[in-house]
């Protein structure tokens, strides 16, 4: 079997794959969101995170933002924001500890920029509100 059949037999499954990372992580997004904002789960840092503080706003664009990511909403749009919300969450918290990310604590905000930024480029996949609102 050629790459080329491997491409045609694989590459619908992969859509799949890509859904399934942006359910994921929007998951992953909205947990953060919904500690600071709604305080579950339970997390100590998050336990005095007021809503008009730069924490409490992170928390509401992390609460609607993963929810629209995680439902595959405006996809595109919603992933660009939470691209540069990541990005700048990586530059304001951690990169002033240091260079490389696995001791700055920001590996987390590093990936979560770089997968926002592919999905604003790539779309929510074959499982999102995006693609059942297309097909209506």
């Amino acid at each position: 079997m050629n790459s080329d059949s491997l491409t045609t037999v694989w590459a619908p499954r992969a859509l799949g794959v890509l859904s399934v990372l942006r359910i994921f992580t929007g998951l992953d997004l909205l947990q953060h969101g919904t500690g600071k904002i709604l305080g579950f789960p339970i997390v100590p840092m998050f336990a005095n995170v007021q809503i008009n503080s730069l924490a409490g706003v992170g928390g509401l664009i992390e609460l609607i933002g993963g929810f629209l990511f995680m439902i595959g909403l405006f996809t595109r749009p919603v992933a660009f924001i939470l691209s540069g919300f990541t990005a700048a969450a990586y530059f304001i918290a951690h990169a002033g500890k240091g260079f490389y990310p696995v001791l700055n604590g920001g590996e987390l905000a590093a990936l979560f920029c770089f997968v926002f930024l592919y999905f604003a480029v790539a779309g929510g996949g074959v499982w999102s509100a995006d693609a059942l609102i297309k097909r209506a």
